[in-house]
């Protein structure tokens, strides 16, 4: 996939996400992990990773994807929107100045193989935006498949269309982040809710796909939003499984209260008048 050159000299553009970020030489994009080298753009995180865990596939999370099982769980730095309840924000927010340790793809899928026999059922692109270094869940999730092994992206779905082109071939599921669905609060977090529902509706035919929202007090939690949301959903296909999950304090957004149990419970039964497979999350 190639980046696109700008007029003004030693100025690229970068064609990962929708922010499609001019960079200048050696300037870092928005997402703190993709920058101009030399006139091209690279990754600065590729390999290198701040997170290894393994974790039960319900935490990415994935409830109809090979339940019970555990998935060895990568994650590095960067990610291309703010949101200020951000649960990882010590990774995602930061640059290549956190402590980081390399693991080139090959040997994290080695490490994926020697975990089979604990339960392990391949390799999860998660924490961070995996997607901001697509370059190294591509490379990676070949050689996890040519061991037998499963590729799950746990993902913003804030990427072009030729980004998911080149890791789709190797993924098995996907969790993207549908975090809403008004402009006005994409735009709140630093995205676009048309790229997302882009990337919802191409995945959907290539691998299993499931949606997570989380509920943010007073934010996107309007009966009349889940009613547009899930009734959108359905029209991709009614039985994408859809995890509505409970906000707690965090980050920017410490000073909030978590939601109200009963508000999540009252959202999920809006989304199962359209969905079949809705399931409320961290209450």
């Amino acid at each position: 996939m190639e980046e696109k050159t700008h007029a003004e000299p030693g100025a690229v553009i970068c064609s990962t996400c929708f922010h499609h970020c001019r960079l200048g030489a050696e300037q870092t994009g928005q997402c703190r992990a993709r920058y101009n080298h030399g006139g091209k753009i690279v990754p600065l995180n590729y390999g290198q990773l701040t997170v290894l865990a393994l974790d039960p596939i319900e935490k990415k999370p994935l409830k109809m994807f090979y339940p019970g099982s555990l998935i060895l769980s990568a994650g590095s730095y960067g990610c291309n929107l703010h949101c200020p309840f951000c649960q990882n924000a010590e990774i995602s927010q930061t640059g290549a100045e956190i402590r980081t340790e390399y693991m080139p793809p090959g040997e994290l899928a080695e490490r994926a193989q020697s975990l089979v026999s604990r339960g392990n059922i391949g390799v999860a692109y998660t924490y961070n935006e995996p997607l901001v270094c697509w370059e190294y869940v591509r490379d990676t999730a070949k050689i996890v498949r040519e061991y037998g092994m499963k590729n799950v992206v746990v993902t913003n779905g804030s990427v072009s269309i030729p980004v998911l082109e080149e890791v789709l071939p190797y993924t098995d599921a996907m969790n993207i982040d549908l975090k809403g669905f008004t402009e006005e609060w994409y735009r709140y977090l630093g995205g676009d809710l048309e790229t997302v529902k882009d990337a919802v509706k191409i995945c959907a035919n290539r691998c299993h796909v499931e949606l997570t929202t989380l509920i943010v007090p007073g934010w996107n939690d309007s009966g009349d939003e889940m009613r547009l949301l899930a009734q959108w959903v359905a029209s991709v296909d009614g039985n994408i499984p859809l995890h509505i999950t409970r906000f707690f304090p965090m980050y920017h957004m410490s000073d909030l209260q978590p939601t109200p149990v009963d508000a999540v419970y009252g959202l999920v039964d809006i989304a199962r008048r359209y969905l079949a497979n809705v399931f409320p999350g961290n209450c």
